[in-house]
């Protein structure tokens, strides 16, 4: 069976790819995605490498690393993403609340959801409440101003588009804020949960169901109904424990940044590089990343 180690970093150097073929087998193959970026480790074997005795011999360097089978199957065919934290920088209904003033509050029910030591219906319904009160206009104000795409954004979701996969934007936060970074990120899709304004101000209240792990999941399963796909040809994104569900039922699942309670479960995780990483986690050429 052929294999495949993929290294990441900015920038990657000879010397860490050195130090991944001490303990790999012999025969490995070195294959350059992106010059002093990526590499593909490729191998013969029944086994996997065990990614932590990689990690080790790299001794902490910030390098991303993910084994798996070789193949035309590395490249997912869906992409659904968490947005807050994931494809952008913020978590957008902290910096509504800091509109109110009251972003420590809030930042920290946040903190304690996508760390799993709440539930996440329970949390959004407290945080929701606080806000109260806010304009359209001041939700605007926060998009303008404070929401920014994270890097290799667009270039991921441009790519997979550009070969084939479809892509979507699935966020536990508010349909505001998905409406406008999917546009802004090209996805094909997005879906979240929607707010409630009563004369013109935001009333406290969230449409049930809210959209939370589960939801994600049934997104995930839908989606890749949809587009006949199985889930082996799947990739979900997220940072927290509300893309849990979604991340160990894709195909490829990756923890991005992400909390502990994620990092741990994740099939893959990209600790210190941008999202044009899990391209390369599928393979990608520099040459073949859209702009």
């Amino acid at each position: 069976m052929s294999q495949v180690l993929t290294l990441i970093a900015k920038p990657l150097t000879d010397d860490h790819v050195r130090i991944a073929l001490s303990v790999m087998p012999v025969g490995t193959v070195v294959d350059w995605l992106a010059a002093g970026q990526a590499c593909d480790l490729r191998f013969s074997g029944p086994a996997v490498v065990d990614d932590p005795v990689v990690r080790q011999a790299l001794a902490g360097a910030p390098v991303d690393l993910f084994c798996q089978p070789d193949g035309p199957a590395r490249r997912r065919q869906l992409l659904l993403a968490d947005m807050d934290s994931t494809i952008i920088s913020a978590e957008c209904i902290d910096e509504m609340a800091d509109v109110l003033g009251q972003k420590a509050t809030v930042a920290a029910i946040t903190e304690r959801a996508m760390a799993g030591e709440i539930g996440f219906t329970e949390a959004l319904r407290e945080r929701t409440k606080i806000l109260a009160g806010l304009t359209e206009a001041d939700l605007q104000a926060v998009y303008d101003r404070r929401i920014r795409l994270n890097p290799g954004a667009r270039q991921l979701v441009a790519t997979m588009r550009a070969h084939g996969a479809y892509t979507a934007l699935v966020s536990g936060g508010f349909s505001f804020f998905t409406e406008k970074v999917a546009a802004a990120a090209g996805f094909d899709y997005q879906q979240a949960n929607r707010l409630h304004f009563t004369d013109g101000r935001l009333d406290g209240q969230v449409t049930e169901p809210i959209l939370g792990s589960a939801g994600k999941l049934a997104a995930l399963h839908a989606l890749a109904r949809q587009q006949n796909l199985a889930a082996s040809a799947t990739l979900a994104v997220g940072d927290g424990a509300n893309d849990l569900a979604m991340v160990k039922a894709a195909g490829l699942g990756v923890a991005y940044h992400a909390k502990p309670v994620l990092a741990q479960a994740a099939m893959a995780r990209i600790d210190h590089g941008d999202l044009t990483a899990l391209l390369y986690l599928q393979g990608y050429r520099a040459a073949e990343i859209q702009s």
